[in-house]
């Protein structure tokens, strides 16, 4: 009996698990490529594999459409978020995504789109990004 309820809980907590986080929509628009004198394209392209998986693990009830490099300028305009993690760069990502109907974890309009999103990610000297802050 106690094998067949540890089972279940299991299973319970399993479908608990898989069912939460943000989703990455199939036809998910990248670009990475934008011009940059910062950052290589494999730069932005693990800065925005972080913001991903930040997304599927913060973002229920929520659908990333689209992400991009927002740009030189807009990183260089927020270095001192790069403080908050004792780095020295910081790289800014802008972003779409859909809100379902529950509004996400209750702080999102529900059934609605969110454009221009920001993402915030900071390293030192070349290491890992690290997810720092997001936002309008």
């Amino acid at each position: 009996m106690k094998k067949v309820l540890l089972l279940s809980i299991f299973f319970l907590l399993l479908l608990l698990l898989t069912a939460c986080g943000g989703k990455i929509s199939k036809d998910i628009e990248i670009n990475s490529n934008s011009p940059s004198n910062l950052y290589t394209e494999k730069e932005i392209l693990d800065a925005i594999k972080v913001t991903e998986k930040y997304f599927k693990k913060e973002f229920s009830g929520c659908t990333l459409t689209s992400i991009a490099y927002a740009g030189d300028e807009k990183s260089l305009q927020n270095l001192d978020f790069a403080e908050r993690i004792g780095g020295n760069e910081v790289i800014v990502l802008t972003s779409s995504f859909d809100v379902d109907e529950s509004g996400g974890d209750g702080s999102l309009n529900p059934n609605s789109t969110y454009s221009n999103w920001m993402w915030i990610l900071a390293r030192k000297d070349g290491g890992k990004w690290k997810h720092v802050d997001h936002g309008y």
